[in-house]
């Protein structure tokens, strides 16, 4: 270090380090900081963006679309703001969020006569969206659990590897999707649940699995409840998508009741991006049932304790906006069935998707088009076929070949079937 002589004092001179040019102590700081790698997803939405091709599709975008490409404002979201609009009250909300979407959150995943809110066995915190509820959850563990790890599917949506990786919680991962078949390698699956330490954490998207779109049947789900119990796993659900998977949020948590059903304390991550078309609001829930009333109380004063120094209290609009619309009949009647229009249009163009291919005389197999479920299809394309599909068709989609079906519209099906057919022929 530089240094310079300094004042005498009390016949002793003192050494004080030189000054240093401020520009040259700021470049220092940081200059050994490299640009993030791009995220994969908003890569192709930057590439689309660019594309002045009239032609070009977007099937990479993760958030809803209507059957002309636009994004939507749910119905039920209007009439709720409407009501909101009036309030004058605009103070934090507390660490743990709002008490009256935190019940109705409970009621929609745990369902409306749950014995365990009635005993009030719940530990749940309002989060930012399904990310915030992850991540939350994930420093919980990693706090109380430091010994444990998260078994994580293989594959998943992306963030799941990055939230737990920044929470200091190793991860392994377990056998999900099987490519020959296009489905569930339910055989891997239960070989790793078999395999995994007793008392091991896994993570399980509770429908719509994101990137794959394939989900356990419910006796399938009823096996690896099973399974689980015998081996003292924790089940962490993730849930994004429920009613938006398959128009009904009663059957899109089949998975949590089985298991609830069977006994097991669980771990859940809602998210209101998807099914309430809330993505910037992040609105979102934590819960996490527990054995008694006692320690739900200790768990949830944790989880606050946990959010404050991240962003203290969560917001309030989004937070207004669900808890009018879940607590109102006649709202949540309009969300239910807008809710499902949502789901059947999604459905309509999965079946639309695999009949052009059928028609233009494709002779591979599309059946997991319709087999598959929710936003995302995987298609099973490589990535060579997916740059093709960009550089000749304009079409563009992540590189895993996963199709957003969003995207998918009646103007652009038989253009995006005629492009998947060209680049998946066989030599």
């Amino acid at each position: 270090m530089a240094m310079s002589s300094g004042a005498v004092v009390g016949g002793q001179r003192r050494w004080r380090p030189a000054l240093v040019p401020a520009a040259r102590a700021m470049a220092s700081w940081f200059g050994h900081v490299e640009p993030a790698a791009k995220d994969p997803i908003l890569g192709v939405t930057e590439a689309f963006l660019a594309d002045p091709s009239p032609d070009k599709v977007n099937v990479g975008v993760g958030a809803y679309r209507d059957d002309n490409g636009r994004p939507v404002v749910l119905e039920c979201v209007r009439e709720a703001e409407r009501r909101v609009a009036g309030n004058a009250n605009m103070e934090y909300l507390p660490m743990g969020g709002s008490v009256k979407m935190i019940e109705e959150s409970l009621k929609l995943s745990y369902g409306e006569d749950s014995e365990f809110i009635r005993d009030k066995r719940i530990a749940a915190v309002q989060a930012l969206s399904g990310t915030g509820a992850c991540r939350l959850f994930a420093d919980f563990q990693k706090r109380f659990l430091p010994d444990s790890q998260i078994y994580i599917p293989t594959p998943t949506w992306a963030n799941h590897h990055n939230i737990w990786r920044d929470a200091r919680v190793p991860q392994r991962t377990f056998s999900y999707y099987h490519p020959e078949s296009r489905g569930l390698d339910f055989a891997g699956l239960m070989d790793d649940v078999k395999n995994a330490p007793d008392g091991s954490f896994f993570l399980l998207h509770a429908c719509a699995h994101n990137p794959t779109g394939v989900d356990p049947s419910e006796e399938q789900w009823r096996e690896i409840s099973f399974q689980f119990k015998a081996k003292k796993h924790f089940p962490f659900f993730d849930m994004a998508y429920q009613g938006f998977a398959s128009g009904d949020p009663e059957r899109d948590a089949k998975a949590i009741r089985i298991f609830l059903e069977d006994g097991h304390q669980i771990g859940c991550a809602q998210s209101y991006a998807k099914n309430m078309g809330l993505y910037g609001q992040r609105a979102g829930c934590l819960s996490i049932l527990c054995d008694d009333e006692m320690q739900a109380v200790a768990v949830k004063s944790q989880l606050q304790q946990i959010a404050r120094p991240m962003y203290s209290n969560p917001p309030l609009h989004g937070a207004l906006i669900v808890s009018t619309i879940l607590s109102d009949p006649e709202l949540k009647n309009l969300w239910l069935k807008e809710v499902k229009g949502m789901a059947d249009r999604i459905i309509g163009m999965r079946k639309a998707l695999k009949e052009n291919l059928e028609r233009l005389g494709s002779p591979l197999s599309w059946e997991h088009i319709t087999n598959q479920i929710g936003m995302f299809c995987y298609s099973g394309m490589t990535p060579e076929q997916v740059d093709r599909l960009t550089s000749e068709f304009h079409i563009y989609m992540t590189r895993n070949g996963r199709i957003s079906m969003a995207g998918v519209t009646t103007g652009n099906v038989a253009y995006l079937a005629n492009a998947i057919h060209e680049v998946t022929k066989p030599n």
